[in-house]
Formats: C-alpha cells, sequence, structure tokens
C-alpha cells in the first residue's frame, strides 16, 4: 500500500515502470510514455481514496496556476523521478502535459461521481511553512546537486540546477508540494538521512496532514 498522494504519487509510479498494470505498459510500447502517464493519472481515482484521491487534481492545478517556468516544473518533475520520464523529450512541453494529467484526472473522477466539481488549487503559501521547508532543504542541497549532476551527465537535453527548481517550487507555488517533490529526489537519488533531518521531515509532513509512512517509504535512513 502506497502512502503517496498527487503529483508525487505519480512519481512513484515510474520507480519501476515495468510493476504498472497490464494495459498501462501495453500502452506504454504501443503508445508511449505520455499516453501512459495520463492513464496512469485516471487509475488515482481508483487506486486511491478520498481524500487522498482529490490531491492530484490540487497538485496539477498549483503548477499551472503558478508563474514559474515550464523549465522549473520539467526540472523538479524529473529530478522526483530521476529521469524516468521526460516530457520534453517525447515533445510535450510541461504545462501541456500537466494539462493532460489534470483532464485524465477529472473526467475519471466525473465518471467515478457524475456531477463532481474539482476543489480549489488551495496552495500552501504561508512564509512559516516556505521558511521550514527550505530549511529543511539546506542540509541536502549540496548532495543533491551533485547527485543530479552526475546524471545530467549524459543527457542530451540537459536540465538546470535541481535544487533551485525545488526551491522555487516551494517559494513560489506549494510548499507543500515543493516538499513532496524534494522528498521524492532524496528516495530517488538513494541520498542518506541521519536521524535529526528525519525527524525534522517527518513534522513537516504532520504540518501539511501527511501520515508518518508518506515521509518515511523509501528513504535511505542511517
Amino acid at each position: 500500500m502506497t502512502h503517496e498522494i498527487g503529483l508525487t504519487w505519480i512519481a512513484e509510479q515510474c520507480d519501476e515502470m515495468t510493476d504498472l498494470p497490464h494495459a498501462e505498459l501495453d500502452c506504454l510500447v504501443e503508445r508511449g510514455p505520455v499516453s501512459t502517464m495520463v492513464m496512469v493519472a485516471g487509475r488515482s481515482v481508483t487506486d486511491l481514496e478520498p481524500p487522498a484521491s482529490l490531491q492530484l487534481g490540487r497538485d496539477t492545478r498549483r503548477l499551472l496556476e503558478s508563474a514559474v517556468s515550464d523549465e522549473t516544473i520539467r526540472t523538479a518533475w524529473i529530478g522526483s523521478t530521476d529521469h524516468a520520464f521526460d516530457p520534453r523529450r517525447e515533445g510535450v512541453d510541461a504545462r501541456v502535459w500537466l494539462e493532460m494529467l489534470y483532464s485524465a484526472w477529472l473526467a475519471a473522477e466525473v465518471r467515478q461521481q457524475p456531477g463532481f466539481v474539482p476543489p480549489a488549487a488551495d496552495p500552501v503559501t504561508s512564509e512559516a511553512s516556505r521558511v521550514a521547508v527550505l530549511r529543511a532543504m539546506g542540509p541536502f542541497a549540496a548532495s543533491l546537486t551533485r547527485a543530479h549532476a552526475e546524471g545530467e551527465q549524459f543527457n542530451e537535453m540537459p536540465l538546470p540546477h535541481l535544487v533551485p527548481a525545488l526551491e522555487r517550487v516551494v517559494s513560489e507555488v506549494c510548499a507543500d508540494l515543493g516538499f513532496r517533490l524534494f522528498l521524492r529526489a532524496l528516495k530517488r537519488y538513494v541520498l542518506p538521512v541521519d536521524g535529526a533531518s528525519l525527524a525534522a521531515f517527518v513534522a513537516l509532513g504532520e504540518q501539511f496532514g501527511h501520515p508518518e509512512f508518506l515521509v518515511e517509504e523509501g528513504l535511505q535512513q542511517f
């Protein structure tokens, strides 16, 4: 059972693409990763129970309604999946891809519940939350930068630095979404997390209403 939600749940599905359901694997082979991720977005409605199933709509709207650049969105997303899927490589801009995810999610919700009204994006924008997340990220900036740079060495479509992109999501979009994307990046790059940092992450997760397992699951603890 996963404890992930929203866009970071989609990122988690990229951890092991071979574990996707058969229909999605067939789609991956026949139509490519863009169509496959759209199918995954629709599946979130049945795989996750409310209120978690509503989070993908919120997360995508948070990014779409923000002023951050396509490159920032793309970099933060790819950093959370360790290059498992890059929409630009498939000829799709990040915002166009997010619109596709949102449409698939909304259509699935309406099928489940005719007359469904999507919730507001409701981003977490308090200064205290932003500062707390940026402070928690600080000790990992150097190691995350190194790990990301190593992954970019052979990338034909190189990305800007990951940490500034994550910081912009926290500061300019939503502290909660930025925090969850940051955690996914730590997990994907298998960076070690000490006990004090873990405790800080769990406390932050609680502030955002997330269970401890969402934070801890997949972290390399020591």
